[in-house]
């Protein structure tokens, strides 16, 4: 007996806990493999470490704002621009980690100086830089660390009300540095989405009326303070010159204007306007024909505006019409395909873009991480299990592509097709009226935000009549869109998917059922597939590129054969006009163009 307790207490000290793991401080995590940037880097790739600041820009958005707070459910659509923004930066609240544009998914030091994990990533400790300072001068702690995340957990919008379950233990190390330890939810991203996460100052956040909206002027890390506000108007942001980070490498280059205007439009056209009499000071353009048309005005032929392209190296992404399944009429996936193929792609890429665009037929399309033209492979086959059966054998094999038609908006052979699909799920035409087999009309309401989105579903509606199919279009403002999506009230959107070279716990929020039923998630299809949650929770375990490739590649064919999206098209060019005092840096980043490492080149002066 005294040896068994002896061999236990031997087993115990020599095997520590997580709570003891030690490992050596790093300056930057990468999601696979290690960060492109030695731990001596002295800026981003991709910026102008040179740059003299100053100056001004204004950023022009369609909508409107009666919020401060980016971190609640409330108002998500309506809060200010620029608070935590993905576009315009994070001016005010910053993260523990800043992320590269030109990596897949790596984090470099901005709050957190360095970072601690194991291989397991069983933890990850952030350590504070001790510079880290507040707008009042007051230090970032690990208090205010822990309670951001206790914060949102209880009184914020998802992701960042999620973000803590995954964490079995949360607790201050020392003096500076916090560490979370994982539960076995979590998965090898988990410690990249706390690097990403807000982190807000507990003595100057008011807890209890946190999920409120509210105008009041936050206190935040960030380079920037609010100085004016006119809800639904206009937000400007000024400079901090103390702001403590501005000199750490991850920051070198970025947060160029002393000052920063957001100005808010009812309408596209009224914010196209603003930019060409120099109200605004860059326009991010979407439409080809546009594009290709409507820039000849004085300013242009002048040369007083610049016009930019960029093609990012990223993923294709996926545009499309988004089947809300949760609605009986869209249970069935052969209703979903025959609906989708029913869509004339070539008529509308003619006729409304002038052949500017392609089709998409991949949600990673133009990647490495794309299902288009690759066979299945072993680790898919073994991923996948008896699901395999359930892909189309042109999708499993790589082959499959969407029929191209004769761009008259009713070519027999593709529409011949979704008939006897629907005829599958029991549809079939009767007395010129797609029906079910209880006589009930197959109608439907297609919901809209703007103009473009409007033409393309009244392109839709029209092809859909040819069948007997009753699709109705009703544009909204942008607080109505957003509370019926918020609330998932909609029979078919319209709605852009983005995509990245490091996938991850996004797909969940939009194609795992536990996300189904939650109001402000991006579960817009309502999928419902345990296969589906399947591949998701394997590309958030894999640990070698080559097994992270395949699961996502096994996750692309279930959703392709799933039909929860009718795909559109996609350009693989970003278009940006500004006018010539806003400056870029020559090269840009893997994403992209980025506007808060742009500069006003008047300042250079």
């Amino acid at each position: 007996m005294l040896r068994l307790l002896l061999t236990a207490l031997l087993i115990a000290v020599a095997a520590p806990s997580a709570r003891t793991v030690d490992a050596a401080p790093l300056h930057g995590i990468a999601m696979h493999g290690e960060p492109a940037l030695p731990p001596d880097y002295e800026h981003f790739p991709y910026v102008n470490p040179d740059v003299r600041k100053g100056g001004a820009i204004t950023y022009g958005v369609v909508g409107t704002f009666d919020n401060l707070n980016p971190f609640i459910l409330k108002s998500m659509r309506t809060t200010a621009r620029g608070m935590w923004d993905p576009e315009f930066g994070n001016l005010v609240t910053e993260s523990l980690m800043q992320r590269s544009r030109d990596e897949p998914f790596s984090m470099y030091g901005l709050l957190a100086e360095t970072v601690e994990w194991d291989d397991a990533r069983s933890f990850v400790q952030f350590n504070l830089n001790p510079k880290a300072r507040w707008a009042d001068g007051k230090p970032v702690t690990p208090e205010d660390v822990i309670f951001s995340f206790e914060l949102l957990r209880d009184k914020g919008r998802s992701p960042f009300s999620r973000r803590l379950d995954v964490v079995d233990r949360m607790e201050k190390i020392g003096e500076h540095s916090v560490r979370f330890t994982f539960n076995d939810k979590a998965d090898r991203e988990s410690p990249l989405l706390l690097a990403l996460s807000p982190v807000l100052p507990k003595h100057a956040t008011d807890a209890e009326g946190f999920d409120r909206t509210s105008l009041q002027f936050p206190l935040g890390s960030g380079p920037y303070r609010i100085t004016e506000v006119r809800p639904g108007e206009k937000i400007v942001f000024e400079r901090n010159p103390d702001y403590w980070g501005k000199d750490i490498p991850s920051k070198v280059g970025f947060d160029n204007y002393d000052r920063i205007g957001v100005e808010y439009f009812l309408q596209e056209n009224s914010l196209f306007e603003a930019f060409k009499k120099g109200t605004i000071d860059v326009y991010q353009e979407g439409n080809p024909t546009k594009w290709a048309r409507g820039y000849d005005f004085p300013a242009v032929r002048s040369g007083e505006i610049v016009r930019d392209e960029f093609t990012p190296k990223v993923p294709s992404g996926m545009l499309g019409f988004v089947f809300n399944t949760r609605r009986p009429m869209f249970a069935d996936a052969r209703l979903r395909h025959g609906l989708s193929l029913v869509f004339d792609f070539e008529w509308v890429n003619r006729n409304l873009f002038e052949g500017a665009y392609r089709r998409t037929e991949s949600f990673w399309q133009n990647s490495d991480l794309s299902s288009l033209g690759t066979a299945v492979d072993g680790r898919e086959k073994e991923l996948l299990g008896p699901a395999l059966a359930r892909i189309e054998p042109a999708i499993a094999d790589g082959s499959y592509r969407w029929p191209v038609t004769d761009a008259s908006g009713r070519d027999r052979r593709v529409l011949k097709q979704a008939v006897l699909l629907m005829k599958e799920a029991g549809y079939t035409i009767k007395d010129g009226v797609m029906s079910d087999e209880s006589g009930r009309p197959l109608a439907f309401e297609i919901m809209t935000q703007n103009a473009d989105q409007e033409k393309l579903a009244l392109a839709y509606q029209r092809f859909l009549h040819a069948l007997g199919i009753r699709a109705s279009v009703r544009t909204v403002d942008d607080s109505q869109y957003q509370s019926r999506t918020q609330t998932f009230d909609y029979d078919v959107i319209v709605r852009a998917y983005a995509s990245s070279l490091s996938p991850g716990l996004e797909q969940a929020v939009r194609w795992r059922s536990d996300f189904r039923d939650r109001d402000g998630s991006e579960a817009f299809a309502g999928a419902d597939d345990p296969d589906v949650g399947r591949m998701v929770d394997a590309i958030l375990a894999a640990r070698s590129a080559e097994d992270f490739r395949s699961a996502v590649r096994a996750h692309d064919r279930l959703l392709l054969s799933n039909h929860y999206v009718l795909p559109l098209y996609h350009l693989g060019r970003q278009w940006v006009a500004r006018h010539r005092h806003i400056a870029r840096p020559e090269t840009a980043p893997l994403y992209g163009y980025q506007f808060p490492v742009w500069w006003d080149a008047d300042a250079q002066q």
